[in-house]
């Protein structure tokens, strides 16, 4: 990896499994913004999330490189997998900024999670030191969101495609390859994921 400072957004999700609604935020929002790379940040576990029907951390963030794979604008990270769990955007965050202290790292996220900001934890330095770049969500509106800081508002695609759709799909049978990249429905063809 370059040395050379870049603005980079992180896109964080526990991506079970990365689907086309993923892929689309990230190029929009690559071609769309001042961003010059995208680091899908798969999570271990999201304290805010069950656990349920969550794959093998490695097996995700797999799926997530081959989703990937042919856009040099995009990486896969697994640094959440060897920090402390459970596992905070702000410890993320102070980790990267430690490590990577040349890089100015912004959040991608959707607008349906701002609802729940507040509730992260030390919310308030994440705003007071990263940039929040916001995608629409269906039912969200702007002005619902009172706190203050570097947010900037993208309208973005919507496409209310879930992971747990998908998943719901693959356990019923249905044919859901046009919701995925090739590579990652083959890989969960080949593997039987999400089938029972």
């Amino acid at each position: 990896m370059s040395n050379l400072p870049h603005k980079i957004g992180l896109f964080f999700g526990s991506f079970n499994p990365i689907h086309i609604g993923h892929s689309i935020i990230a190029n929009y929002m690559i071609e769309y913004s001042d961003l010059e790379q995208i680091w899908f940040v798969v999570s271990p576990h999201n304290p805010l999330k069950e656990k349920n029907n969550l794959l093998d951390d490695f097996q995700r963030f797999e799926m997530v490189q081959m989703a990937i794979a042919d856009d040099f604008r995009f990486r896969a990270t697994d640094i959440e997998f060897r920090l402390q769990q459970p596992s905070y955007t702000i410890d993320t965050l102070t980790y990267l900024h430690e490590k990577y202290p040349q890089h100015q790292f912004c959040l991608i996220l959707g607008g349906d999670n701002l609802s729940s900001f507040h509730k992260w934890k030390n919310f308030q330095t994440i705003l007071d030191y990263y940039p929040l770049y916001v995608y629409a969500r269906p039912g969200f509106l702007q002005q619902d969101f009172k706190y203050s800081g570097d947010i900037r508002f993208f309208n973005a695609p919507q496409m209310d495609i879930s992971s747990s759709f998908i998943r719901s799909a693959i356990k019923d049978g249905k044919d859901v390859r046009h919701f995925l990249s090739p590579p990652v429905w083959n890989h969960l063809r080949e593997w039987h994921f999400y089938e029972k």
